[in-house]
């Protein structure tokens, strides 16, 4: 009963402040209500991954983590910028996602999830998911702002600055690339280690390349050539799509519409 509780009120908490970061982006209940449910989202990750001695992962689960790194990003990088339109959509994600850990119960245990390599393996590999998924959602606010500049609409209050969100987007590509490059070189160089098995070709490998060549050349192309624009966004998204089908996606086919 207290973790359903738990569940409804941290739930209602990101969604009141997904309301007041639209209407009223300098509530000053925003202070200290959305840093609330942040706690008490990672208290619920906790429970469904920890919650028994070893570490257990789903499609709920591992979804909900992943959105609760993105919404604690979020809110440390508002310090630093107005990003209240862009905090609002994670805060509303953040309040499905932890209604979505209810439904999607289904985890399954990773095995040698004692092992601190492993552990240190996920914690990298989810940050880096956090951190792209952050650098997505700057792509698709600066597509909207553009999209809205170019009829000659104003920018409304709260939306940062193209060039701010721009800026903020090639530094936490950069910090992700970082992240997303070392979780895979690790399961690639010490699969047998980490998980018991050896490397094998599977969907979720080639899709993780798959990704980080994206990303990669993102950058490159940033670096020698200057990318900005539609060019980086549309290669952003491309990029976490494929992060999205390597993890999250094998997992929702496999758990959701296959049962297995």
């Amino acid at each position: 009963m207290s973790l359903l509780l738990l569940t409804l009120c941290t739930s209602a908490l990101y969604g009141w402040s997904a309301w007041r970061l639209r209407r009223a982006p300098g509530d000053p209940w925003l202070r200290g209500l959305l840093p609330l449910a942040l706690l008490g989202h990672g208290a619920l990750n906790a429970h469904a991954v920890l919650g028994e001695g070893n570490i257990r992962l789903g499609f709920g689960s591992s979804l909900s983590t992943v959105v609760w790194l993105t919404a604690g990003v979020y809110w440390l990088a508002s310090r630093e910028a107005p990003l209240a339109r862009a905090q609002a959509w994670v805060s509303g994600l953040a309040a499905v996602a932890v209604l979505g850990m209810m439904l999607f119960t289904a985890t399954h245990a990773i095995p040698n999830s004692q092992a601190l390599a492993l552990r240190a393996h996920l914690v990298v590999a989810f940050l880096a998911y956090a951190l792209l998924a952050v650098a997505a959602l700057h792509a698709v606010l600066m597509t909207v702002l553009e999209k809205r500049l170019h009829r000659g609409s104003l920018l409304q209050d709260g939306a940062p600055p193209l060039l701010t969100l721009e800026a903020m987007l090639f530094r936490t590509l950069g910090a992700g690339f970082a992240l997303l490059s070392l979780a895979l070189f690790s399961g690639v160089f010490f699969s047998e280690e980490l998980f018991g098995t050896a490397l094998q070709l599977t969907h979720k490998v080639v899709f993780g390349i798959l990704s980080w060549l994206v990303f990669g050349g993102l950058l490159l192309g940033r670096y020698y050539r200057g990318w900005r624009g539609r060019t980086a966004l549309v290669w952003t998204i491309t990029g976490f799509t494929l992060l999205l089908l390597a993890y999250l996606g094998t997992q929702f086919v496999l758990e959701v519409m296959l049962r297995r």
